[in-house]
């Protein structure tokens, strides 16, 4: 329906002044020109000289395109600084864990290796426990991560989708993690002397 301005001035918005106009290119080419067209009818009709006095804002889909790309990147910057403090504290945590049960478990290594484990079964034995922690810490992750995005979609605020590749990801990540963080403490229990391992207290 269309109705007079004066009159949607007086029985919607009340205002005396139009506060936003839309205008629709003819192509995405013509957006500059536009824009510089519409600028210099505005300054012109409000008296303006010089562009530092503007008193009014030209937004086009360019810059709200390029607005919200440099949002976004900054978010993703800061996510991955966070996931990644998060990661570096979780390996540490990992890394002190097996640390721990190489240390409890010295007389089953010293046991292990006087029957005949070489270095890199018991290497592998402790390489495949952090793994196995940390896969499974992936997937408990994902599994959560999943409710709380279907939780969110639910509400209707918004609509949310877990990824084929951001599980492959995560998991991914998890069993990296393990792997590097475990590789230090598969290496000390490795290097273990059998005789003194037995001899543990």
């Amino acid at each position: 329906m269309y109705i007079p301005l004066s009159t949607a001035q007086e029985m919607i918005t009340g205002n005396q002044y139009v506060s936003s106009i839309a205008v629709e290119a003819a192509n995405s080419s013509d957006l500059t020109a536009v824009t510089d067209s519409i600028t210099a009818l505005l300054m012109k009709r409000h008296g303006i000289t010089e562009t530092s006095k503007e008193d009014f804002n030209i937004l086009n889909q360019t810059s709200l395109s390029s607005t919200l790309s440099s949002i976004t990147t900054i978010l993703t910057y800061l996510l991955a600084s966070i996931a990644s403090i998060s990661l570096l504290v979780g390996g540490i945590g990992i890394m002190n864990m097996m640390l721990t049960t190489v240390t409890e478990r010295t007389k089953e290594i010293g046991l292990r290796k006087a029957i005949g484990a070489k270095r890199r079964d018991i290497s592998m034995q402790f390489l495949a426990e952090a793994i196995a922690l940390t896969f499974t810490g992936g997937i408990v992750g994902v599994l959560i991560g999943w409710g709380i995005a279907h939780i969110i979609t639910l509400t209707g605020l918004l609509t949310t989708s877990v990824t084929a590749y951001s599980v492959i990801l995560s998991v991914g990540v998890s069993v990296l993690i393990g792997l590097i963080f475990g590789y230090f403490p598969a290496r000390r229990a490795a290097a273990l002397n059998p005789i003194e391992a037995l001899r543990y207290e």
